[in-house]
């Protein structure tokens, strides 16, 4: 199994940060925040599984271009980055030795930290 960072998720969820679509929650929170298959199938059966590759981080190239388990490492919940599933994405890859989408995932995290002190403030 060749895991890979998807770049293209990567940029989308900084994008996603920028603009604020975000949930600043904790860690343990994923299991409850990230969707279930049935939205799965109904965000790609709406959107395709292009847009639907854009909410993970990894590539999974042993995996069929056209199959839902190509992609890796969920973030979040098709409409915002939860960051509950970053915090999962970086454990998760570090486990498993993806150094690229651990680095990305750790990145991710302290832009969302950034994000959580500033709310913090006002």
């Amino acid at each position: 199994m060749t895991v890979k960072l998807n770049a293209k998720a990567f940029d989308h969820a900084k994008k996603l940060i920028e603009d604020d679509r975000i949930v600043l929650d904790d860690r343990d929170e994923w299991s409850e925040h990230q969707p279930s298959a049935a939205a799965e199938n109904a965000y790609i059966e709406k959107h395709g599984l292009d847009e639907y590759a854009r909410w993970y981080l990894g590539i999974d190239d042993a995996m069929g271009e056209d199959t839902k388990g190509r992609y890796k490492f969920p973030y979040g919940d098709f409409e915002r980055l939860h960051r509950c599933g970053v915090l999962s994405a970086e454990v998760r890859a570090a486990q498993q030795k993806y150094t690229d989408i651990e680095q990305a995932a750790a990145h991710l995290h302290g832009m969302l930290d950034g994000r959580r002190a500033e709310a913090k403030g006002r």
